[in-house]
């Protein structure tokens, strides 16, 4: 079980993607990896969805999280940003799109 807030909306993220047999990968953002990349790379149907993920609905994204999200969006993926409470809308897409 995860610890901090934003810990156990991540496993509420992967408890849903598993459900709907979307492909994911969690890319490390520290140390050698890109900092800033979104918390999930999905692919749903064929189409890169990016998944960041918060705490609480007033947590915010940092500026160089927004800049990745934002590149997606441009090169034609999806980016969600998924927090406490608005986990049920996230669900309720995950069935719509899965």
């Amino acid at each position: 079980m995860a610890s901090t807030p934003e810990g156990r909306v991540k496993d509420k993220v992967k408890k849903i993607l598993k459900a709907h047999n979307i492909y994911y990968a969690m890319p490390h953002g520290a140390g050698y990896g890109d900092a800033g990349v979104p918390d999930f790379l999905c692919c749903v149907k064929g189409k890169f969805v990016a998944i960041e993920t918060k705490a609480h609905d007033n947590s915010k994204v940092t500026a160089l999280q927004q800049k990745h999200l934002t590149d997606i969006e441009i090169a034609g993926g999806v980016t969600l940003v998924v927090h406490a409470a608005n986990i049920h809308f996230f669900e309720i897409w995950a069935k719509e799109n899965a």
